[in-house]
Order: structure tokens, then sequence, then C-alpha cells
């Protein structure tokens, strides 16, 4: 990893920082992603007007250290609860700061976090600790340790994948449950066997699983150039060059590419019943998720079911379309608050 000065990373397990600034002693060299990275997520939520604090924190957890960053809102609407926000691949948890400020001005203390992989304190070598049933598990002891008791969920691509098994394990701990792009894994799955469009998108999973170390020198060769492609023109190119920074960092991008290459490696962690009221936002150009899976989600999903269609929107919602992520989610949270 690229050095930095003392960070939240740096600091005891366990402890926050308030940002408003430099951290204590000063910074030596700029963190592998400034300035997208949690610490400038935090600062520049902090300095919104509609945030009472906002603050970075490295938590031990599920065996791990979790990085991540929270936030209150000056002024809180209690019959919001609070919003979990858990990015996907190949994505940092700075990929919400859009859609936090907007959950924040709303009255939503929000919280997002780097999952396993991505957060240098959580980074294990076996490929079997990727599997979706330990992410749920992180997810889960992150938030008890946070003093989180019941939260709204938001996941994002893998947030999402993770997040239809956590539906599934612990409803009683979810007031909602968000899944932005991903569709539900038997739905995908189902479209995996039936749709030769949904089969030919899974390409890239198939190279990841086959040929892991081929893949990731490809995508990081020239600069990450074909890794950059995968964003679609999506995102913007501050924060793709702050993704690119950081998968460069020895061993990182391997790291992440592992949750392929778990698939498979332990029984199936069940996504049913989903009995949470769930909302299933999608955009119609997606370049994983077919409207096929898109629409057949909804059979999957016992409880009270929205799904959102964002027209024209790609796969990369939090980045290219936070407003309307978060405006779904909030209408959402407050039909079942």
């Amino acid at each position: 990893m690229a050095e930095q000065a003392p960070s939240p990373a740096d600091r005891p397990t366990g402890s926050t920082d308030e940002a408003s600034g430099a951290p204590a002693g000063g910074r030596t060299a700029a963190p592998a992603g400034h300035p997208h990275d949690n610490a400038s997520v935090a600062n520049r939520l902090a300095a919104l007007p509609q945030t009472a604090r906002a603050e970075v924190f490295t938590q031990s957890a599920n065996g791990l250290e979790f990085s991540g960053y929270r936030a209150e809102p000056a002024a809180p609407d209690p019959g919001l609860g609070v919003a979990v926000l858990v990015h996907g691949w190949p994505q940092y948890a700075s990929c919400w700061e859009d859609v936090a400020g907007t959950l924040l001005a709303a009255g939503m203390p929000v919280l997002a976090y780097d999952q396993r992989g991505y957060s240098p304190g959580a980074r294990p070598e076996a490929v079997e600790d990727y599997d979706v049933r330990h992410l749920v598990a992180d997810l889960d002891a992150l938030t008890a340790a946070l003093g989180i008791e019941r939260f709204h969920l938001v996941g994002h691509d893998w947030g999402g994948v993770m997040g239809w098994a956590y539906a599934a394990a612990h409803p009683e701990r979810l007031e909602t449950f968000t899944s932005v792009s991903s569709a539900h894994t038997l739905a995908h799955g189902q479209r995996m066997k039936e749709d030769e469009d949904q089969y030919a998108r899974m390409e890239y999973l198939r190279k990841i699983r086959h040929h892991p170390e081929e893949f990731s020198a490809a995508m990081l060769r020239d600069g990450g150039a074909r890794l950059a492609s995968f964003y679609q023109d999506a995102i913007p190119a501050p924060v793709v060059a702050s993704y690119l920074e950081r998968f460069a960092q020895p061993d990182v991008f391997d790291a992440v590419l592992k949750y392929y290459r778990a698939l498979g490696s332990a029984d199936p962690l069940p996504t049913t019943p989903i009995t949470v009221p769930t909302l299933y936002v999608w955009g119609s150009e997606d370049i994983a998720f077919t409207r096929g899976a898109a629409e057949l989600t909804g059979e999957f999903v016992e409880g009270p079911y929205r799904f959102a269609e964002l027209t024209g929107a790609s796969h990369w919602l939090p980045e290219e379309r936070p407003d309307a992520v978060a405006e779904a989610v909030l209408a959402w949270v407050r039909e079942h608050a």
C-alpha cells in the first residue's frame, strides 16, 4: 500500500475521528485514492450544511478490521433510521458520497464501509474466505460493533448480492433492503440458464474464475485502461482515477477478485425467503443484469416489493444517478417507517 501519514486506518481499532481536517500529527503523504478516500469523503460531508458531524472509523468485527465513514444529520428525522451503504466491485465506500449527502439532507444518518478485500485490515489470503456467508457475517458483526441494532440496508453490485443473502438470514435486523443494480441471486441464475444475453454478460466472471492472474494483469496494464473501460464513462474521471490508484496497490486487486473465485466454494447461503420491505433500483442500460433478470426478481420477494427502473442509466448508479437512488430509498423508507 502507498505510505500514508497517521489516518483512521492507522489508529487503534474501534476508534473514530471527527472529519475536520488533516489527521493529528500532520500528513506526510496523501493516502491512496485521495481525494476520494474515506477521510476526504468524510471531510466533505462534514462541511455540508445538512451535516452535524462526519467521521472516519476503523472497527474490528468478525476477526478483521474494517474502514469506513459515518455521518449524522443536522436536522435528524427520528422516523427514518440509519442507512448502511455497501459498495460493490470494483468500487469503494466513497461511491456513496453523493447519495449520503442527499440522505443527510433528509435527516437520515448514514454509514458506509469498505468490504473485505478493500479495507486494508480485512484482506484474508484464502479464496474461500471471500464466500458470501463471510460478507454477511461481516455486515452483521460490524453494525453490531458500531451500536446499530436495526437499519436500512442499501447495497450496490456485490453489496446487493450480499444484501439478498443478508435479508434472508437476518430479517429481524433490517427495516428495509434496497438492492441497487443487482437482481436477486436466483433470478440472475435462472436467466443465466435461459437467456444467451445474460450468459454472455457474465463472460468477465468466467475469466476471473478460470484465469484470475491473466485477468488481473490485463485489467491493470497501461495504467488500468481496461479496468477504466468497465465504468462506461458513467463515473467521473477523478473518481475512476482514485479507484485505479487503490487497485494498483500490491495485492489489492487480486484480493477483490476472490469474491468471484469463491463462488461455489461452500454450500450457497439461502437467499429466500425475503420478507423485509424490498426495493430494487435498476438502470435500463445495465451492463451486467438484463431486463429479464431485473423483472424476474420480484418473484423471489415475499414481502412488500417495488421495482424502480431508471431509464437510460447504467450499472454504476451510486455515482451516475445518486439523487435518483437516494430519492427512491427515501420514498421507500418513509412508506415503511
